[in-house]
């Protein structure tokens, strides 16, 4: 993302200046201290005053808690940039950060208030975001992101759906499925606009030779044979058509990461983490394709595109933009490349953990540590990024 346009004056509390930071870092420091929280919840150590079996209550944080916080402050980055509109700053973003936190409280004492006033509570914030983006983008003229929008209906959509499942039935299968097949379909279209972007800037910079292949038909017919795998995934996902439609979406996913040329980014981990990052998406289309042929736990996959994809991404991303646009260098140090080592652990950890059950107790203790690590760690050394000014030029 180029730098935000200036375009009025700030004089309030830096964290408050743009999207980007205080969504970054608490969103982080929520997804670091839920899984805390978590795990002794999954053991029958910790009891919430929430609605939702303990399960729907971590799936639910992770998927509409944590992630669309991080995608709201990529966008609230990101939309200035497209449309040459004003950032959102000040007191409005603050309120926005505040209906996000009640979203949180609201979910985790639905039993006490109800889930029916949790849902109105939660969905409030993605109902405003995409109420936020919509003008932005249309006032903006900026119609080759609308898809985007689409995407965020999809996922307030999975949110409002999970709340009346989970209400209804006890479980919300199909809301999870919804909210991960849309989120992994903006990872998808985002980030093969940015992985090849900044990955062709660097290799004609610092490293000659073969550079990503530009944004082509392959790159379509790659999405769309995606889209349609996580619409039959979501609807049946148990089906062998299923499977091979998930599988077939894999191994497109893979053709198209190696016209990226990621294997030539290893001296900018920056450059590279995102590479690795998304390589955990074909890898959930094939695990998952294999679940739904009967072969392996669905866990596994999902804990691919979930722990993986999302996770790793999204703290890839956030250590790139937080240092970009506060006038930082664009290093990966020693501290955040161990923080990227945490991230990707806690995947491999959780997605093994679904394939080997007998290695499982382990293995989650592992993957909730590493992942707690990963972000905590990440907010605290990130802290004077997002609560300081941008550094001078």
């Amino acid at each position: 993302m180029a730098p935000i346009p200036r375009l009025r004056d700030y004089n309030g509390p830096a964290l408050l200046s743009y999207g980007f930071r205080p969504f970054f870092l608490l969103g982080s420091l929520y997804a670091g201290l839920a899984i805390l929280a978590w795990v002794p919840a999954f053991y029958g150590e910790l009891e919430f005053s929430t609605a939702f079996a303990p399960r729907d209550w971590h799936i639910h944080e992770m998927l509409y808690g944590y992630l669309p916080a991080i995608i709201t402050g990529f966008l609230l980055t990101a939309v200035p940039n497209w449309t040459g509109r004003m950032p959102l700053q000040g007191r409005p973003l603050l309120a926005l950060v505040l209906v996000w936190a009640a979203g949180r409280v609201a979910v985790t004492i639905s039993d006490l208030i109800g889930w029916e006033a949790a849902a109105l509570i939660d969905n409030a914030f993605l109902l405003l975001v995409g109420a936020a983006m919509a003008r932005e983008i249309v006032k903006g003229r900026n119609w080759r992101n609308l898809k985007v929008l689409i995407a965020l209906g999809f996922i307030v959509a999975g949110n409002i759906l999970f709340h009346v499942e989970a209400h209804l039935l006890g479980v919300a299968d199909y809301g999870t499925r919804l909210g991960i097949a849309a989120i992994m379909m903006l990872i998808m279209l985002i980030g093969g606009r940015i992985i090849p972007s900044f990955t062709r800037n660097w290799l004609a910079r610092e490293n000659p030779g073969r550079l990503p292949a530009p944004f082509g038909r392959f790159d379509v017919v790659s999405i769309v044979t995606a889209g349609v795998a996580l619409l039959a995934w979501v609807a049946v996902p148990d089906h062998g058509l299923t499977g091979v439609a998930l599988i077939a979406a894999g191994l497109l996913q893979v053709m198209r990461m190696a016209r990226w040329a990621g294997e030539r980014t290893w001296r900018d981990r920056l450059v590279l983490i995102l590479h690795v990052a998304y390589m955990f998406v074909p890898l959930g289309f094939l695990l998952t394709g294999l679940a739904s042929l009967g072969l392996l736990s669905a866990a596994g996959g999902i804990h691919a595109w979930t722990g993986g994809a999302m996770g790793v991404m999204t703290l890839a991303v956030m250590s790139r933009a937080s240092l970009g646009h506060t006038g930082r260098a664009l290093t990966a140090n020693a501290s955040v490349q161990v923080l990227y080592g945490l991230a990707v652990a806690a995947a491999l950890a959780r997605i093994c953990a679904a394939i080997h059950p007998s290695w499982s107790d382990a293995l989650l203790h592992a993957a909730g540590i590493a992942w707690a690590g990963a972000f905590v760690g990440f907010a605290l050394a990130y802290w004077n990024v997002f609560t300081c000014p941008r550094v001078a030029a």
